[in-house]
């Protein structure tokens, strides 16, 4: 016997609402729970256009948080934020609106900051090993490749 609860549109409805309440979701996430919830496909654009309309999903609100958030909680740069918003199948145009959320001084003093603070925590001694994982901790974080050599060219001589 399958113990998975089959859920009335109703019901979905109201359970997605409650998903996006608790924090803005895209499109793709919402996709994603209604084949948890196993709701036929037919069903998907019912929900997805009641979200929107009673403005629980709205991508733009989710782009905009996303960047805000994953920038001053997990200190990404952009290059990051833009391919985590692509992955979630975001357009081109509410990425661009969200990278606007982030204040340029912020973010070039945030850089800075990173860059120091891990510069101060690697304890290698091989100046090129030191170069190296830098550059890797900086540009995984999506930090743009022009300030990672930059940076390190300055702390690194």
């Amino acid at each position: 016997m399958n113990s998975q609860k089959s859920y009335t549109i109703e019901e979905a409805k109201r359970a997605l609402e409650r998903y996006c309440v608790y924090q803005d979701r895209c499109h793709k996430e919402i996709t994603s729970k209604l084949y948890d919830y196993r709701m036929i496909p037919e069903t998907h654009d019912i929900i997805i256009v009641h979200l929107i309309e009673h403005d629980f999903l709205n991508e733009e609100r989710f782009s905009k948080s996303f960047a805000r958030g994953k920038f001053r909680i997990k200190k990404w740069g952009k290059q990051r934020i833009v391919r985590e918003l692509k992955f979630r199948d975001i357009s081109a145009y509410n990425i661009k609106t969200a990278l606007k959320e982030i204040d340029e001084t912020d973010y070039i003093n945030t850089f800075n900051e990173l860059a120091q603070k891990r510069f101060d925590a690697i304890k290698e001694t091989n100046t090129q090993k030191k170069r190296k994982k830098l550059a890797d901790y900086l540009l995984y974080r999506g930090w743009e490749s022009n300030l990672v050599y930059a940076k390190i060219n300055e702390l690194i001589k």
